[in-house]
């Protein structure tokens, strides 16, 4: 895999729950002229860690449309599927050091703890989990293991995480109060998203993510896991939506087409003004892509 020292390495991280749409190519375009940019390395990773929602093939799909466009990466996918070994590892550090807990909570126990406190505490559609089992199980049988989201391992004392955005700008967010002590290993046995990311991101040497502002939110309980796991932390960028007609972001959940593809190159010119590029003319879909380049390099965040 890559090594850390050697400059700019980014990604482009789907997950193959069906084919790209307009707006995952916007996704992976971005993290393509980023890297290229920087005269950096982009790879490609297959975050199928959800197993039960990526359908065989999809992978396939994903990775012949990318290369339809000629966003090839400069070394071979890796799968999440394969990497169980390695988020084990992490969660038994977090285990040993005290910051990782079983939980015994269903979605109905933490809906009555938060009524029980007089609130409703939502975010995004999920509860904000209470802390309920973080001083022990009160004799339920463990479904999941948790992160602290505490400032200390022995305390509930609230932490609060800032970053800054290279589009965005600073960015700050209650860790305690607005996300809770978020899911590591979840009651059916598959790993979450944000202890996969991390564990992968420094495996691959990862020193750049660009991608979708809807994961923007996400990055607080990823830095925190960086810093309690002793890894780097990567720059972000994260770049503007692409939203339907509905005025909602464009993806699976929400009907997105797959990608027509019947004209590549005018794909990644749709792609390219998405971003903010300027019309760029161009015969061939590798000329595009080196305008497109030259164009990203100029408005760089």
């Amino acid at each position: 895999m890559i090594q850390r020292g050697r400059g700019y390495v980014g990604r482009f991280a789907p997950s193959p729950t069906g084919p790209l749409h307009e707006g995952s190519l916007v996704a992976a375009l971005a993290s393509w002229l980023d890297a290229r940019a920087h005269g950096g390395r982009w790879l490609i990773r297959i975050e199928d860690v959800d197993r039960p929602r990526c359908p065989a093939g999809a992978d396939a799909v994903v990775l012949s449309q990318l290369a339809q466009v000629r966003l090839l990466p400069d070394e071979p996918p890796i799968w999440q599927s394969r990497r169980d070994a390695a988020y084990r590892a992490a969660l038994d550090r977090l285990i040993a050091a005290g910051w990782a807990y079983p939980c015994g909570c269903s979605r109905k126990d933490i809906a009555e703890a938060i009524a029980a406190r007089g609130g409703q505490r939502e975010r995004h559609g999920e509860l904000v989990y209470p802390g309920t089992c973080r001083h022990g199980l009160h004799g339920k049988p463990a479904r999941a293991w948790r992160l602290r989201s505490t400032s200390t391992v022995d305390g509930d004392a609230p932490l609060r995480i800032d970053w800054r955005d290279r589009r965005l700008g600073a960015q700050s967010q209650d860790l305690t109060d607005e996300v809770g002590d978020f899911i590591l290993l979840r009651a059916d046995g598959l790993w979450a998203y944000q202890l996969a990311v991390v564990v992968d991101d420094a495996w691959q040497g990862i020193t750049d993510v660009v991608r979708g502002e809807d994961l923007a939110d996400n990055t607080p309980r990823q830095i925190r896991l960086q810093e309690l796991l002793g890894l780097p932390r990567p720059r972000h960028l994260h770049t503007p939506l692409v939203l339907g007609d509905n005025g909602e972001k464009l993806s699976k959940q929400n009907g997105a087409q797959a990608l027509d593809l019947g004209d590549p190159l005018a794909a990644l010119q749709r792609a390219g003004i998405r971003l903010g590029l300027p019309a760029l003319e161009a015969r061939t879909m590798p000329e595009w892509l080196e305008h497109a380049v030259v164009a990203w390099r100029v408005r760089l965040p």
